[in-house]
């Protein structure tokens, strides 16, 4: 997949990205967010946390239109229940508050089915999965985790990535933490670190600024990724496992997978330990 062109954005297109991501971190959405299925439909539309800058998870467009994966999966969502999608851009560490102080009523945010997670959302069935790398140059040797102690690493605070590479990596190792995968791309870019963690598009993306440098050195995880809404949201966590089924059944799924992923579907989990699936 040719993520490159997602990466590269122009000025405008940096510019549409931090205003919106600004716009949603400071203040919130403009419209007040609902409770319940039947507040959303009522209201007409259902507020969206998504990642702005994570193609081909979610990215802001040149036109200031939210485009990706999670993105398809979230307008699916919202015509499912009869209402217009209102997307709001987040950065990694505000997704989970902007979700429990009311801003979002909903993330399909590139959200790893984590037990940590699990106690502050409340996560759906798992619509996607993930892989977590290591990756650095092709010229350094990284071949197990105790390697990572000679280099500098980054990853986007509070992330998948940054837990797996906090777990693996030998006491010493200087981690730096940046505000969201865009800025951990371009440290490594810049020279400010050596290595990152990241996700399994991330070396199509890092291609932009370095072709042919990196490759991924170690798999840290293989994770899935659910919708999140407030614990306890008995209501709306039915309608999204009801919706979750629909698009797997219909071929929904599948086609946001061949435009975006550029891979088939995979077998999803039943179960994963410490992430309850339903609303008890």
């Amino acid at each position: 997949m040719n993520i490159s062109k997602f990466f590269n954005l122009s000025r405008r297109q940096m510019l549409v990205s931090a205003i919106s991501l600004g716009m949603a971190t400071t203040f919130g959405v403009t419209a007040a967010t609902a409770d319940t299925v039947s507040d959303i439909k009522k209201k007409g539309t259902i507020a969206i946390g998504i990642q702005g800058d994570n193609p081909p998870w979610g990215f802001v467009n040149s036109s200031g239109v939210q485009e990706g994966f999670d993105a398809e999966i979230g307008k699916a969502f919202a015509e499912y229940l009869g209402v217009k999608p209102e997307f709001v851009p987040l950065a990694v560490t505000n997704r989970i508050p902007a979700l429990n102080t009311g801003r979002v009523d909903i993330l399909f945010a590139t959200m790893a089915m984590l037990p940590e997670r699990a106690k502050a959302v409340q996560f759906s069935k798992p619509y996607v999965a993930n892989v977590i790398y290591l990756i650095g140059k092709k010229s350094d040797t990284i071949k197990t985790n105790e390697d990572m102690g000679k280099f500098v690493i980054g990853v986007p605070s509070g992330s998948s990535q940054d837990q797996a590479v906090t777990k693996a990596a030998p006491a010493g190792t200087q981690i730096r933490r940046f505000a969201d995968d865009a800025a951990t791309i371009q440290a490594l870019i810049s020279g400010q670190v050596q290595a990152v963690g990241g996700n399994m598009f991330y070396v199509d993306r890092i291609e932009a600024g370095m072709p042919g440098v990196v490759e991924n050195k170690l798999e840290f995880l293989r994770l899935y990724n659910g919708a999140c809404m407030k614990l306890g949201d008995k209501e709306l966590n039915a309608a999204v496992n009801t919706f979750i089924d629909k698009i797997k059944a219909d071929g929904t799924l599948a086609k946001a997978y061949a435009k975006w992923m550029k891979v088939p579907v995979p077998e999803f989990a039943s179960s994963v330990e410490g992430v309850p699936f339903t609303v008890n």
